[in-house]
């Protein structure tokens, strides 16, 4: 059974620089008449509780989406588990889940099948993955965590580490199979938005 989605709140990433793509805001990057950040927000909404944006540049831009924006504590675009430790610092529910502004077509059952494994499991940590089921890809910046895990994030963090899948393996952590094709695809390069047009 899933956990009812008023106790998830959702957290857009968007806090990147963009490196692949030329430097520029991805989240503010037009695909098919709006944002990625929109796209994002309009396909987690229906899925979550309250909603955020992790973000770190054109902050009153994102303001202008009609929910509360996240800057990260460090100035040095540290990555996405600072986005992560801004989205829990800030949740007032038991869970956050985590999604990148620059997929937009993942799948409309990504927290209920998220957290219904966390329920089944007991797990801390939840990751999506796809690819055959003999060679999972996880998808770590897909993640259901619950808010007890702050102090461990916290510390990982500080510490100058920023791999997700590294500290996922210190807490209790499942992955969650999708299948579906296509729907982690990504727009980290101009060329991969092209595509996904």
């Amino acid at each position: 059974m899933s956990v009812d989605r008023s106790l998830v709140t959702g957290l857009v990433l968007a806090g990147g620089q963009g490196r692949r793509m030329g430097g520029v805001d991805k989240g503010l990057v037009a695909y098919r008449g709006r944002t990625l950040a929109e796209h994002a927000l309009q396909r987690l909404a229906p899925q979550v509780g309250p909603l955020m944006i992790s973000a770190n540049r054109h902050l009153d831009t994102y303001r202008g989406f009609g929910v509360p924006v996240l800057a990260d504590a460090q100035d040095d675009y540290p990555g996405p588990m600072a986005g992560f430790l801004a989205g829990l610092q800030h949740c007032t529910t038991p869970y956050l889940i985590t999604v990148p502004c620059d997929t937009p077509h993942f799948p409309e059952t990504l927290v209920a099948r998220m957290t219904e494994a966390l329920q089944r499991t007991g797990a801390d940590i939840v990751l999506a993955a796809d690819g055959p089921p003999d060679a999972l890809q996880r998808q770590p910046v897909f993640c259901l965590l619950h808010v007890s895990l702050l102090d461990s994030l916290r510390d990982f963090v500080l510490s100058g580490q920023g791999k997700i899948g590294l500290w996922a393996e210190g807490h209790r952590c499942t992955l969650v199979h999708f299948s579906e094709p296509g729907v982690f695809a990504n727009a980290n390069t101009a060329d991969e938005l092209h595509r996904l047009q």
